[in-house]
């Protein structure tokens, strides 16, 4: 399979900014209680308008398939990817994270947009401070159990 970045194909001027990032996501995570989010979930503020039960529903959906992919991975009887020691990589986060590593909703992930919003405002990017209920529709604002 070919290589498909600069840093795999091994690009002179592009390289990691850590050494060993595992170690200093972990450390940083264990100082501030952040691990940085890695994706998002969009919906038009028209359609969330025309069907208030929609970003609920979504959440549900997300929150509902999130838990059956970690059970899926926890399932060790016959492993689900192709990583070596993946049992062990699985225990360390949870052991570092709890169990909810991939967090969802407003709550659960309030420090660490609180952290984003304060240094979006401060870099200049947004021309006011942001505060975090303000990125999720209300009907998404309570935790959802699965």
């Amino acid at each position: 399979m070919k290589a498909c970045s600069d840093y795999d194909n091994g690009h002179p001027q592009v390289g990691r900014l850590f050494g060993d990032p595992m170690a200093v996501a972990k450390d940083y995570y264990q100082r501030t209680g952040i691990f940085p989010i890695m994706h998002i979930l969009g919906l038009r503020r028209a359609l969330a308008e025309a069907h208030p039960w929609l970003p609920a529903a979504l959440l549900k959906a997300f929150t509902r398939s999130k838990a059956v992919a970690l059970g899926k991975l926890a399932d060790t009887s016959a492993t689900k990817v192709t990583l070596p020691f993946v049992e062990e990589q699985l225990k360390g986060a949870r052991d570092l994270m709890g169990a909810d590593f991939w967090s969802y909703g407003m709550e659960q992930n309030r420090r660490t947009l609180d952290n984003f919003l304060h240094h979006h405002h401060a870099q200049g990017l947004s021309p006011r401070r942001v505060a975090v209920e303000e990125l999720f529709h209300p009907a998404t604002h309570e935790t959802l159990k699965v």
